[in-house]
């Protein structure tokens, strides 16, 4: 949720008070295509592609597509807003998606994790002196993102989406329906890729099914200069059950300013106690400052039952692409969308061809979970173990302050790897992680019968 969680509104766009030189991020061509057979041609044009959310979900995709020779239609309602997010994204992004060292508002590296009894620990010992955590503001990410993909090709429409109507014929066009300019239009394509977010109208006009999701509460406060100071290269997590009953609450350093947040799933009428929850542990760090902007948004707890139906894809929250745990969702949300846009490129041959659902799963859905679908369902039960209650946080905490556990979950993080781990550190890790659990829920119910 951290990296996925959502005053004075910042409208920036393109160019920024720096200047930048927009690069078209083109992947390598295929070096082969694989095309159904039954797949027709297209005479006389190139397939035709409307993405529906322009975050970097949808950025990425469009930015594929029209480096691909597709004919790229990228559709966001509000160019010039922001989504709430606490805007981390992990060392590897950068290389791998071309983001300018210019995007990145802070680069963190010192994080502290503080427990329900306030144990801290430091949790950035083990980063070495090239690595961190890059921070940023959505507004100004995705903004770029989407120029990029114009740069490449694909034609931006700022409108809301209203509805998505079926093809009535096997090849036949989907046609989105959308409101630009306070006039309906609609707009007849080949291929739909649905990533507009947790409540996702391209979802709902598939079916694609229900799913649950958190809400995260965000804060953006602009704090006295020697209090920002503090916050400089450090970000800051705190667990227990007064910010929150199932996940953390954040401190995270922007350009001018920090965001102050926090998320639940099972506790969502709530949010606001445990917003009240984070500001109370961090008091004495942010008096003086002053609320700039409120932000709440909600974040999808698993993938969606159907993500690839017909010629349509979601990918992003829309695909429900945000991991458990960590609440990390740009990085995978950027990822399924390129894999996703590569995938059509291949499929149809450059655009030349028409493509069907199966070209989705094999191109894009089948390989996306071949590659993290474990990860997804490891942080999951990570969520589950450690999160449950203060004895389990307790746990998590103090597990936290082994510089081997730091190391692995860092290279994780930052690299998007599995790490290479020692064998016999590993059954320690794994022996600590129990006997810490074992402690502390001992510690718990001696607490508790002193109560009674």
């Amino acid at each position: 949720m951290a990296s996925s969680q959502h005053g004075i509104v910042h409208s920036l766009s393109l160019p920024f008070s720096f200047h930048l030189k927009l690069k078209s991020s083109r992947p390598p061509p295929p070096q082969f295509f694989i095309s159904a057979a039954s797949n027709p041609p297209i005479c006389g044009r190139k397939l035709r592609a409307a993405v529906i959310g322009g975050g970097p979900a949808g950025a990425s995709a469009a930015n594929s597509l029209a480096s691909g020779g597709i004919e790229t239609f990228l559709f966001e309602r509000n160019p010039a807003g922001s989504k709430p997010c606490g805007g981390a994204i992990p060392l590897c992004m950068l290389d791998e998606f071309d983001i300018p060292l210019a995007l990145v508002d802070r680069k963190v590296t010192r994080m502290r994790i503080v427990s329900p009894s306030n144990l801290t620990i430091d949790f950035g010992k083990t980063l070495r002196p090239s690595e961190f955590i890059a921070m940023t503001r959505r507004e100004v990410l995705d903004s770029f993102l989407r120029s990029r993909a114009e740069a490449s090709g694909a034609e931006l429409i700022s409108a809301l989406v209203t509805d998505i109507l079926a093809p009535t014929s096997p090849c036949g066009p989907y046609v989105v329906k959308y409101i630009a300019g306070g006039s309906r239009k609609s707009l007849a394509v080949d291929v739909v890729v649905g990533a507009d977010g947790a409540n996702s109208k391209v979802a709902k006009a598939i079916k694609a099914g229900s799913y649950n999701y958190a809400i995260a509460f965000q804060e953006r406060i602009k704090l006295p200069y020697e209090k920002m100071k503090y916050y400089e290269n450090l970000a800051e997590m705190y667990v227990g059950d007064d910010v929150s009953p199932d996940f953390y609450g954040w401190v995270f350093p922007k350009c001018d300013h920090v965001a102050v947040g926090t998320g639940t799933i099972r506790s969502k009428s709530n949010i606001k106690f445990y917003q009240q929850g984070i500001r109370d542990r961090v008091k004495a760090k942010i008096e003086g400052g002053k609320v700039i902007k409120v932000e709440a948004h909600p974040i999808p707890e698993h993938p969606r039952p159907i993500r690839v139906t017909g010629r349509v894809a979601l990918v992003g929250d829309a695909a429900g692409y945000v991991t458990k745990c960590s609440g990390e969702g740009i990085y995978f949300a950027a990822k399924s969308g390129r894999m996703c846009g590569e995938g059509i490129v291949v499929a149809s041959e450059g655009g030349t061809r028409m493509i069907n659902g199966d070209d989705l799963k094999r191109e894009y859905l089948r390989k996306w979970d071949r590659m993290y679908y474990s990860t997804f369902k490891f942080l999951d039960v990570l969520q589950r173990v450690f999160y449950g209650s203060n004895a389990t946080r307790e746990a998590l905490v103090e597990l936290c302050g082994d510089e081997y556990v730091q190391r692995m979950t860092f290279e994780s993080y930052l690299y998007k790897k599995l790490a290479n781990g020692n064998l016999l550190e590993d059954m320690k890790m794994v022996m600590n992680s129990v006997g810490s659990l074992a402690r502390c829920k001992i510690l718990e119910r001696e607490m508790k019968s002193l109560r009674v």
